[in-house]
């Protein structure tokens, strides 16, 4: 997204808190920070003191810095999903985390859908939800055999 948005307007700097702000995995942050290079827009990375610009030769020390602070958010950010994943797991077992409810019986759709040889279009209508909720309900009709 700050990629396109930069590529529509005339930008010479970027000011970010942090690396991990920018990107959420190494090869996309790399990226990135390399396009933007390129096209002489600068990056100035607040948090760890990083200046990346194309006029400017990047020190050794300077990318290894921007590597490895890289790594160290990729791998914070997995560590978050794993413990989610587990929280959410320990939950489901107690019974607690059901997810949210449906908002229009499946059944009712399906059957809508049946009588009326309705569109997609026409049954979410009629029910106040999206086409894609329609077509999942239909999804499910045909995963169950009915």
């Amino acid at each position: 997204m700050i990629d396109s948005n930069l590529y529509l307007q005339q930008c010479h700097t970027v000011h970010v808190h942090s690396i991990d702000r920018l990107a959420r995995n190494t090869n996309d942050l790399n990226n990135l920070v390399n396009s933007l290079n390129d096209r002489g827009i600068t990056i100035i990375f607040h948090k760890e003191n990083l200046i990346f610009s194309h006029d400017i030769a990047q020190s050794a020390m300077n990318k290894l810095m921007f590597q490895m602070l890289a790594a160290f958010a990729e791998f914070e950010r997995s560590m978050i999903r794993e413990r989610q994943k587990e929280g959410i797991a320990k939950a489901k077992a107690k019974g607690l985390y059901k997810g949210r409810k449906r908002k229009v019986d499946y059944s009712e759709v399906q059957n809508a859908m049946r009588k009326e040889r309705a569109t997609f279009r026409s049954v979410a209508r009629q029910f106040g939800v999206g086409v894609a909720t329609v077509q999942r309900a239909l999804k499910i009709d045909i995963k169950n055999g009915d």
